[in-house]
């Protein structure tokens, strides 16, 4: 028996090994390899997202080169929003090619090499003109990580078998995680607020983007349609269309665009906490202990889930995410000061964000078809960065709600996420 295959089979139930379904028919032969390079590549850029967090690194980077403050609020709206926006014209592009793994090893390639560049700017760079060089590497890396989503969803959906794509990313979330936990312990145990420590981290990452690159390169994928005449633009438009046509895929946006919540509730969370006079758990290290342990004990199980039901795996999260940012309100409301909750709560918000990004990826794969999905990808990204960009605003209302108003409004907007998602029809067999 092939090495590839017995590690392929430990990984699965024995029924999910065996079945080749939903990819072309030549491709079955290839499935455990393609299952496997899913996890490395992804569990090396799920560990890249830790190292290089706009949120969390990026920001502590900003601080230490002393770029001007206001600059750190533009980290995230830049980092989400344009991985997303223009994914509408690049799904066009792409669908005129048969082969479309070269364009996740391209994308991948450059956000290795822009995160390299980032540590270097934080060796050296000081000010104002070292922010703006920062914010222009990540400009680069999320157009770079725009046409990745596009591609890898397409790709997967011609390599990988269905009710095993899930796992996939559940693997490769658990070890992310895993190896956030120990990069956060690291962090704690230094303090984590160096320069060296903080390039370190960047260069990691980028080695972590060129190594995704170079395993995914190896990726078996046979030979897809490719969409008719026509530019870029008119395409794009012509596949907006798909909200007005398809009513399941209508749906799914509307879900899918009601659980930004989970997102937005993070920052005022921890910001919330450093209020309260918790600050050392919005350190780097703390923070990054979270995350990893709720990928490290989530991710399998999410992705388990996702693949029996993607649709009951986005209404539990929603819940959960809801009770975290309830929870979080109740605390600041009775001045319960112990940092171990605040920490507890942040956990627990990352876990179901965790459960709310494996689902909708799974239903999103699984609900189209191999002629559909990378437009469906597009279409699904651009509008929800578009409303990323309008949904940044509502940090406005901070100095009248307060960081845990604000997270309990997002809470809020969770629990409809959760019913909406009810309303998704099951995927079928």
């Amino acid at each position: 028996m092939e090495p590839d295959r017995s590690v392929y089979e430990i990984l699965l139930t024995e029924d999910d090994a065996r079945v080749c379904k939903d990819v072309p028919e030549s491709a079955c032969n290839h499935l455990p390899r393609n299952f496997l390079i899913h996890i490395v590549a992804l569990a090396a850029t799920k560990t890249g997202d830790h190292l290089g967090s706009a949120k969390l690194v990026l920001v502590w980077v900003l601080g230490a080169v002393g770029a001007p403050g206001f600059m750190a609020g533009l980290t995230v709206p830049i980092r989400e929003s344009l991985a997303l926006v223009p994914q509408l014209l690049v799904a066009a592009w792409i669908r005129h090619h048969r082969i479309r793994k070269w364009f996740w090893v391209l994308g991948s390639a450059i956000q290795g090499a822009c995160m390299a560049a980032m540590g270097l700017v934080a060796l050296h760079g000081h000010g104002a003109s070292a922010g703006w060089t920062l914010l222009g590497l990540l400009v680069a890396f999320s157009l770079a990580r725009g046409v990745c989503s596009v591609a890898i969803k397409d790709v997967q959906g011609k390599t990988v078998s269905r009710r095993t794509r899930g796992k996939a990313s559940g693997y490769a979330s658990s070890i992310a995680g895993g190896a956030a936990l120990v990069i956060g312990a690291t962090g704690l145990l230094s303090g984590g607020e160096s320069l060296g420590y903080l390039a370190a981290l960047l260069f990691g990452a980028g080695g972590l983007w060129l190594g995704a690159a170079f395993s995914y390169a190896f990726v078996r994928e046979e030979p897809g349609q490719i969409s008719g005449g026509g530019n870029a633009a008119v395409e794009a438009v012509r596949q907006l269309s798909l909200l007005r046509r398809d009513a399941q895929f209508r749906l799914f946006v509307i879900t899918r665009a009601t659980f930004l919540s989970t997102a937005f509730a993070a920052p005022f969370m921890v910001l919330s906490a450093r209020e309260i006079g918790s600050s050392e758990f919005s350190a780097l290290g703390g923070l990054l202990v979270a995350v990893g342990a709720a990928n490290l004990l989530g991710g399998p199980v999410w992705g388990r889930q996702s693949d029996i039901s993607s649709r009951r795996v986005l209404v539990i999260a929603g819940r959960i995410a809801a009770i975290a940012c309830g929870g979080l309100f109740l605390v600041v409301q009775l001045e319960w000061r112990s940092p171990l909750i605040y920490a507890a709560l942040y956990f627990v918000l990352s876990l179901a964000h965790g459960g709310v990004r494996v689902g909708r990826s799974t239903y999103l794969i699984d609900m189209a078809t191999q002629e559909t999905r990378a437009a469906y990808t597009a279409v699904s990204n651009t509008l929800i960065g578009v409303l990323l960009l309008a949904g940044g605003s509502l940090g406005l209302l901070e100095p009248w709600l307060g960081p845990d108003g604000l997270v309990l409004l997002f809470g809020a907007g969770a629990l409809v996420a959760s019913f909406a998602a009810a309303r998704l029809p099951e995927i079928e067999d």
